[in-house]
């Protein structure tokens, strides 16, 4: 069968590869789910293992399957299979588990292990395929009615296990209720971000580098969050009018904005960052000032990467309620579709050159509506 390949190492090295067909039986004691790709979504992170930025290829493979942001349905099951059925509509998760003691528990996300495992990413092939095999525990259920706009909930799993987690954290408070919260910014994640914080009853900023017109600060007017081009305003002074910001979180993919929000966040403010930067940039900070703030502050700065099935589900919950209180809201954010693997060339380029794309996402299947 097709499936959308890498060669990890050699850049631009995209092509479209052969797999061979895979069984329920390969997963053992009967619990295997055999799913159909319908949808994947791609992101900056198949834009830089095409650049060979990183990426392993599993075992017995030259090349790495990529996409981890997928949605299918369930074409067949093992004899054990009690949670799903042909036909149900899922999501899968990315990490898959090591060897720590947090991989054993189900928390896979937060492994102590150098070596990690995801699917698309490292060392596992990903869901730019046609169909894939995996164990129940990493599929998630997903409702009819959210099946136009699932392929988006991978990258909001890691939005909700940042945000769940900042208010688990803050719990050392006794009582924690955030009012203002700022969203560093406005692409893909910046405005799932936004969504969420809403969702949760709070006040919302949102920055970035654009400034007239786009669809992307529609969507953000549409939500009733304010926006703010850091080219006209910094995030230190906005802070001084429209904070002090309680919870921030940083998705611009430029490390020294993290430490311009590190000194925004207001006292007992939660900070977290969701950019993944791979560089070797260097910036110069005013670092006794930061850690004088932050002790006196009472502040904290939460990492979110990847997400176990917990944050998928609550993703699930949080676009259900979306799509009631912003109905066809999530469904704009769709702005890019290619239609089938093979034009895996026409993917890539609107990934790297379209600026006005929110999400480029491969319709796998033609009619699966």
């Amino acid at each position: 069968m097709k499936a959308v390949a890498v060669i990890p190492g050699r850049a631009n090295s995209i092509h479209l590869a052969e797999l061979p067909k895979p069984s329920v039986h390969e997963i053992p004691n009967g619990r295997g789910v055999l799913v159909q790709v319908l949808r994947v979504g791609v992101d900056g992170t198949d834009k830089e293992i095409n650049a060979a930025e990183y990426g392993q290829a599993p075992p017995g493979y030259e090349f790495l399957v990529i996409g981890h942001e997928c949605f299918g349905r369930v074409l067949e099951v093992g004899a054990n299979v009690t949670e799903f059925v042909p036909g149900d509509y899922v999501v899968p998760t990315v990490r898959r588990p090591g060897g720590s003691f947090y991989d054993q528990i189900g928390q896979y996300d937060m492994t102590l292990d150098d070596t990690y495992y995801e699917r698309g990413i490292n060392l596992r092939h990903g869901y730019l395929t046609e169909l894939f095999v995996d164990d129940p525990e990493y599929l998630v259920k997903i409702p009819k009615g959210l099946k136009d706009v699932a392929v988006l909930l991978e990258p909001a799993s890691i939005i909700e296990k940042g945000i769940i987690q900042a208010y688990e954290a803050q719990r050392r408070f006794k009582m924690w209720r955030p009012r203002k919260a700022a969203v560093l910014g406005a692409g893909t994640v910046g405005l799932l971000a936004a969504l969420s914080l809403k969702m949760r009853g709070l006040d919302v900023v949102s920055f970035g580098k654009q400034s007239g017109p786009s669809r992307n600060l529609d969507l953000l007017a549409q939500l009733g969050v304010r926006y703010i081009s850091t080219d006209d305003v910094s995030i230190r002074e906005a802070a001084k009018q429209y904070g002090p910001f309680d919870l921030m979180f940083e998705a611009t993919g430029y490390s020294p904005v993290a430490f311009e929000a590190m000194e925004a966040l207001g006292k007992n403010g939660v900070l977290i960052l969701a950019s993944v930067t791979g560089g070797d940039r260097e910036h110069a900070i005013p670092a006794d000032k930061i850690n004088l703030d932050f002790v006196l502050g009472n502040k904290l700065v939460v990492g979110t990467v990847n997400a176990n099935r917990e944050y998928f589900e609550a993703g699930v919950y949080d676009f259900a309620r979306a799509e009631l209180e912003f109905p066809g809201w999530l469904s704009k954010l769709l702005t890019h579709p290619v239609v089938g693997l093979e034009n895996y060339r026409e993917m890539m380029h609107m990934l790297t050159t379209e600026p006005s794309a929110i999400k480029v996402f491969v319709n796998v299947a033609y009619d699966w509506r």
